[in-house]
């Protein structure tokens, strides 16, 4: 068998298994102030809760492609009024983080959250 037919063959199995590959998140060395503001953010706000680079969970779930998918973990629209929310306000086990984040931080953060 060629190379060629079985890389077509290997790619095929792994979409048959249901192996589901994300684009890679955005370097960080091409965040923009905004983007890079909100990495600061995730990681002594974030990081010790929710992994930026997997969609594994840690305390929370993995926030890899978040903003890729039509849903968050918990079913509702992944969309950056809901996240906001959940950032403020907390859900669950989350803690609010209303009175934390000033307004221009939280879309720093949501900023960030797109490039993942």
């Amino acid at each position: 068998m060629n190379k060629k037919r079985v890389s077509i063959l290997a790619l095929s199995l792994l979409g048959a298994i249901g192996c589901r590959h994300l684009a890679p998140s955005k370097p960080l060395s091409e965040l923009t102030a905004n983007e890079a503001a909100g990495h600061r953010i995730f990681v002594s706000q974030c990081s010790g809760c929710h992994y930026a680079n997997t969609e594994n969970g840690l305390h929370g779930p993995g926030l890899e492609g978040l903003f890729r998918k039509p849903y968050l973990a918990s079913g509702a629209p992944a969309n950056d009024d809901r996240v906001t929310a959940v950032i403020l306000h907390g859900r669950s086990v989350m803690p609010a983080f209303g009175n934390t984040l000033s307004d221009q931080e939280a879309e720093e953060l949501i900023a960030y959250l797109h490039t993942l």
